[in-house]
């Protein structure tokens, strides 16, 4: 112990152990289904977008790109899109983009009530503030160790991850786009009887639609920044590519899974930045 220190040390890490142990003791076929659902849903999700030919696919991402945002962020995706497919990567960019779109939409539905909550609540904002701002800003790592115990190898303890580490700025972006709308627009609302979930699907979240895109889109942004993180813990696909070029010292096949990752990255920023300028105009 340092001579310095006056008191002794906390066993905060026995305690948090103890807590672990706890949880996986007591919640284990909660774990279990919980894992098997998710595995499920990605397996899914791998098989319907490895039917038929990847150019099939290519063209319906550059279509999707092209509604959502212009003809240039399609044209874009065709090219990106080839480019991952003639490197030989496309198995694990499906890879990647199933962990991806499984936590993006579990972090939506989750996120967006706890954000509508802390919307109507002051309580609740001062009580899930704290917990947001450690979710983001533990270190990524450190989830990975409890997801382990909980749920093995594989996508399903990536896609864990990934949700508590992506999660925060969709509850804060809903929280924060609610409370900006205008105060005269909820008197008006208020003034013609509007219930309070009236005045919130047809006044707020309306209203609100910009930010609460924004959030998506940070959400999006911070779960490709986990995928190689998530490797760490047998998570397939890109982030697979670049941990085997760092463990191999492979500068090529490092920068190659890098720029897959950043075409990726690209086109689904720029989709739901060209959704949310759309639904602006």
């Amino acid at each position: 112990m340092n001579e310095f220190q006056i008191f002794p040390k906390l066993p905060l890490s026995d305690w948090i152990e103890t807590f672990v142990e706890f949880l996986d003791d007591t919640f284990a076929g909660l774990f279990e289904a919980i894992s098997v659902a998710i595995q499920t849903i990605a397996d899914g999700i791998i098989n319907i977008m490895s039917m038929g030919s990847p150019y099939i696919l290519i063209v319906v991402i550059s279509l999707l790109a092209w509604w959502a945002a212009s003809w240039k962020v399609g044209l874009f995706s065709i090219i990106g899109l080839e480019l991952i497919h003639n490197l030989g990567y496309w198995p694990e960019t499906i890879q990647t983009l199933t962990l991806i779109i499984i936590s993006v939409l579990i972090c939506v539905v989750i996120g967006i009530p706890i954000g509508v909550w802390m919307s109507q609540s002051n309580r609740a904002q001062w009580i899930i503030t704290p917990i947001l701002d450690f979710m983001q800003t533990m270190p990524a790592f450190v989830y990975l160790i409890p997801a382990i115990l909980f749920f093995s190898l594989g996508i399903v303890p990536g896609v864990v991850a990934t949700i508590i580490f992506s999660m925060p700025p969709t509850v804060r972006f809903t929280n924060l786009g609610i409370r900006q709308v205008d105060g005269d627009l909820i008197e008006a609302a208020n003034s013609f009887g509007s219930s309070v979930w009236q005045r919130l699907f047809k006044v707020q979240l309306p209203l609100a639609k910009q930010t609460l895109m924004a959030g998506v889109n940070q959400t999006i942004m911070l779960s490709l920044s986990m995928v190689v993180i998530a490797s760490l813990v047998g998570a397939p696909g890109l982030g697979e590519i670049v941990y085997r070029a760092v463990t191999q010292v492979r500068i090529g096949l490092g920068f190659e899974g890098g720029l897959a990752l950043v075409i990726i990255a690209m086109i689904l920023d720029r989709m739901t930045q060209g959704s949310k300028k759309k639904k602006r105009g």
